[in-house]
C-alpha cells in the first residue's frame, strides 16, 4: 500500500454514487507506510456518528488514543496508525448519533478474530502470489449455457474432520488440508465446480453461515485470507471451478454487527416493516442507498476478483424481490406504485450482475429464487435480472415428491415428473438437491426413498440417472452421492464409514458413472436451454410408470436414448419407438456403464407413436442409457 492512503474527493464522489467498485482496498484496515513509516490506515463509513476511533492491540484498546478524522460530508473517518501491525486485533469505537457507546467490528474486515471473539484482525491481502493464471485465462472463454456443469455443494466445517485434539477440538481442516483432500474427492468422482457454504465470517455455526458479520472476511474458522486463497489457487491448478454461497438478502443483529452500526439505520432501512425480516429475527439491507449498494456489489467484486471465485450463488433471492414475503399485512411497505415487487432490490440485481459478468467474462451468478419471478436469468436489456442461472426448485420439490411415493402410487402422479418439461426453457435452470432438502426432518436423499434398503438404493440410482439425463445443470449436495442415512448436521462429519458397506460404495461408483457419461456426451449438456435438444418418446406412460426420451447433441452424433421404470416390476421383452432406423447403442444401465456395450438395432415395428423400435429387457427400476 503506497504513501498515498486517503480517501479521496473522487472516492467519496464514486461511493456516494454507489459505484466505488474497489472500495474496499479504502475502507478497512491496510497495512502501508505514511512519510517511510510502517503503519496502517483505517477508514469507516460512519455518516451519523458524533465521534470514531480506533480501538486494538496497539493502543491497549484505549477509547482516547486515536480519534479518527472525518473526511468530506459523506461520513467517512480515517486515521493512519503507526504502532498497529499484521495480526493485532481492533474494533471502531464510535460515539453514536444519540450518544451512544458503539464496539463494531469492521465492515470491510479482511480477516475476523475466531468465534466467539468479535472482532477484527489486521492483514495484508495483497501478499499472495497466484499461481492459476491459466484457469483464469481460459475461463474469460467459458460459456456455460454449452458447457457441463456438475456442482458438488460443500459445508467444508462438516465434510472432513480430524480426531479431537487439544489444539484442534472442533476437528477443522485447515483450508490448506481441505484443498488437497476435496481435490481429490471431486476428480474421483467427477464433478466440475464446488460450491462451499459458510465461507463469509459469521459468529453462529447453526446458521450455516447465512447470516453473515464478516462479508470481506473468509471464515477463520478454517485459517486465514492467505490459506483461503491457496484452497482457490488449488481448486483451479487442478482445473475445478469454486462457487461461493453469497447472502445479501438479510443480516443478523449481533451488537458488533452492522445492525444500527452509528447509532442509526446505517446499512438497513429505518422503517421496521423494510427493514426486518420478522420470520428471520434479521435486518434488511437498505437497497435504494448508494453507499449500502456499493457494499454489496464491490463484495460480489471483492470475492470474484481478489479471491479469484468463479461464481456466486445468491441466496434467498425471492426475499428480496417481494416487499411482502415471509410477512402478514401491516408489516410491509407497498412500492411507489402499491405493488409488492421492491423496485430498488430489482435495480440491484441488474445493476450487479452486469458488473460482476461485464468485468469478469466466464464467471456465473446463480440465483435460489423460489418463485416464478420472469427472467430471473433474462437479459437486462429485456427487463430481466441478468442472472446466469437460476436454482429450479420446482423440479426439485416435484421429483421429490413422486421419488418419495410406493412405487404403487407413482401411476397417479406421473406428471410430476413430466411438468418441468413444460417450463424448462422459461429460465436457464440448475437442477438442484441442496443441504436444503436433507435437514429439519426432511430424511437424507436415500431415507426419502420408499421400500427396503436394497429398493432405497435402486430408487436413488434410478433417480439419480433421471436427474442426469434431465436438461439442466447438476448440484449435489455433500454425502448423498453416497447414500448417507443420517440427516446432515454442522456438528459431525458425513457419514464416510457407509463407504465400508458395498451398497454405498456401489451407489457412490454409480453417481461417479453418470457424471462420466454426462461429461463425455455433449447431448446431455450442450443443449440445455435449446427446446430443440429434447424430445420425449413417452410422456405418458403412467400406467407402468416408465419414462422414454431423447437428448440431442449439436453435431447430431452421439445422441442419448434414455429410459427408465420407476417401479419393481420387471419388463423382460420392453419396447421402446426410436426416431431412426438405426443402432442404439446401451452404454449404461441400472448397474452402471457397461464394459460391453449392447447394440440394438431398430426394426420397423410402431411403437410409441413412431414408425421404429426395438426392444430389449428393462429390469425393476431398471436405467437404460444407448447412444446413437
Amino acid at each position: 500500500m503506497g504513501e498515498n492512503m486517503k480517501f479521496t474527493d473522487l472516492d467519496q464522489y464514486l461511493f456516494g454514487q454507489g459505484t466505488n467498485y474497489e472500495v474496499y482496498k479504502k475502507l478497512g484496515a491496510h497495512p502501508g507506510t505514511r512519510r517511510g513509516k510502517k503503519g496502517v490506515y483505517f477508514a469507516v463509513w460512519a455518516p451519523n456518528a458524533q465521534a470514531v476511533s480506533v480501538i486494538g492491540d496497539f493502543n491497549g484498546w484505549d477509547e482516547t488514543a486515536n480519534p479518527m478524522k472525518k473526511v468530506g460530508p459523506i461520513g467517512v473517518y480515517e486515521i493512519f496508525v503507526r504502532e498497529a501491525e499484521i495480526g493485532q486485533l481492533y474494533k471502531f469505537f464510535i460515539t453514536g448519533a444519540h450518544g451512544e457507546k458503539l464496539y463494531k467490528a469492521d465492515p470491510y474486515a479482511n480477516e475476523a478474530e475466531k468465534r466467539p471473539g468479535t472482532a477484527s484482525r489486521i492483514t495484508d491481502i495483497t501478499d499472495y502470489k497466484w499461481k492459476d493464471a491459466t484457469w483464469i485465462r481460459n475461463r474469460e472463454k467459458y460459456d456455460y449455457k454449452t458447457q457441463p456443469m456438475a456442482i458438488y455443494e460443500v459445508h467444508p466445517g462438516s465434510w472432513m474432520k480430524h480426531g479431537w485434539t487439544e489444539e484442534n477440538e472442533e476437528g477443522f481442516y485447515n483450508y490448506r488440508e481441505l484443498a488437497p483432500a476435496l481435490t481429490d474427492y471431486v476428480k474421483k468422482m467427477g464433478y466440475t465446480h464446488v460450491e462451499l457454504m459458510g465461507i463469509a465470517e459469521h459468529p453462529f455455526d447453526g446458521s450455516w453461515g447465512y447470516q453473515v458479520t464478516g462479508y470481506y472476511a473468509p471464515t477463520s474458522r478454517y485459517g486465514t485470507p492467505q490459506d483461503f486463497k491457496y484452497m482457490i489457487d488449488y481448486f483451479h491448478r487442478n482445473k475445478i471451478g469454486v462457487i461461493l454461497d453469497w447472502v445479501p438478502a438479510h443480516f443478523p443483529k449481533d451488537a458488533h454487527g452492522l445492525a444500527n452500526f452509528d447509532g442509526t439505520a446505517v446499512y438497513e432501512h429505518e422503517d421496521p416493516r423494510q427493514g426486518e425480516h420478522p420470520e428471520w429475527g434479521t435486518k434488511i439491507y437498505n437497497y435504494g442507498r448508494p453507499e449500502v449498494k456499493n457494499f454489496l456489489i464491490a463484495n460480489a467484486l471483492y470475492w470474484v476478483e481478489e479471491c479469484h471465485v468463479d461464481g456466486l450463488r445468491v441466496d434467498a433471492v425471492a426475499s428480496m424481490l417481494y416487499l411482502d414475503y415471509g410477512k402478514k399485512d401491516g408489516e410491509w411497505v407497498a412500492n411507489k406504485y402499491g405493488g409488492n415487487k421492491n423496485l430498488e432490490a430489482i435495480d440491484f440485481f441488474k445493476h450487479l450482475n452486469t458488473v460482476v459478468q461485464g468485468r469478469n467474462h466466464g464467471t456465473v451468478m446463480i440465483a435460489e429464487e423460489s418463485t416464478a419471478w420472469p427472467k430471473v436469468t433474462g437479459d437486462v436489456e429485456e427487463e430481466g435480472l441478468g442472472f446466469s442461472l437460476k436454482w429450479n426448485m420446482g423440479w426439485m420439490n416435484d421429483f421429490l415428491e413422486y421419488m418419495k411415493l410406493d412405487p404403487y402410487f407413482r401411476k397417479y402422479n406421473h406428471n410430476k415428473m413430466t411438468f418441468s418439461m413444460t417450463y424448462a426453457y422459461s429460465e436457464k435452470y440448475v437442477l438442484v438437491l441442496s443441504h436444503d432438502e436433507v435437514v429439519h426432518l426432511k430424511c437424507s436423499m436415500l431415507e426419502k426413498m420408499p421400500g427396503s434398503p436394497e429398493d432405497k438404493v435402486k430408487n436413488l440410482k434410478a433417480a439419480y440417472s433421471f436427474m442426469t439425463c434431465h436438461p439442466g445443470k447438476k448440484l449435489l449436495f455433500m454425502g448423498q452421492d453416497f447414500g448417507q442415512l443420517r440427516e446432515w448436521s454442522e456438528e459431525r462429519e458425513i457419514d464416510w464409514f457407509l463407504l465400508q458397506e458395498e451398497p454405498h460404495r456401489k451407489l457412490q461408483e454409480y453417481y461417479a458413472d453418470l457424471l462420466t457419461i454426462y461429461k463425455k456426451y455433449p447431448a446431455l449438456y450442450a443443449m440445455d436451454n435449446d427446446p430443440s435438444g429434447f424430445e420425449w418418446i413417452n410422456a405418458d406412460d403412467g400406467d407402468r410408470s416408465i419414462f422414454s426420451f431423447v437428448r440431442k447433441s449439436p453435431t447430431g452424433r452421439n445422441n442419448i436414448l434414455y429410459v427408465v421404470n420407476f417401479t419393481p416390476v420387471d419388463r423382460p421383452d420392453y419396447r421402446v419407438g426410436v426416431p431412426k432406423k438405426k443402432q442404439y447403442k446401451q452404454i449404461m444401465d441400472e448397474n452402471g456403464l457397461l464394459t460391453e456395450p449392447k447394440t440394438f438395432k431398430a426394426e420397423k415395428q410402431e411403437c410409441d407413436n413412431r414408425p421404429f423400435s426395438f426392444a430389449y429387457p428393462l429390469p425393476a427400476y431398471g436405467v437404460a442409457v444407448f447412444t446413437y
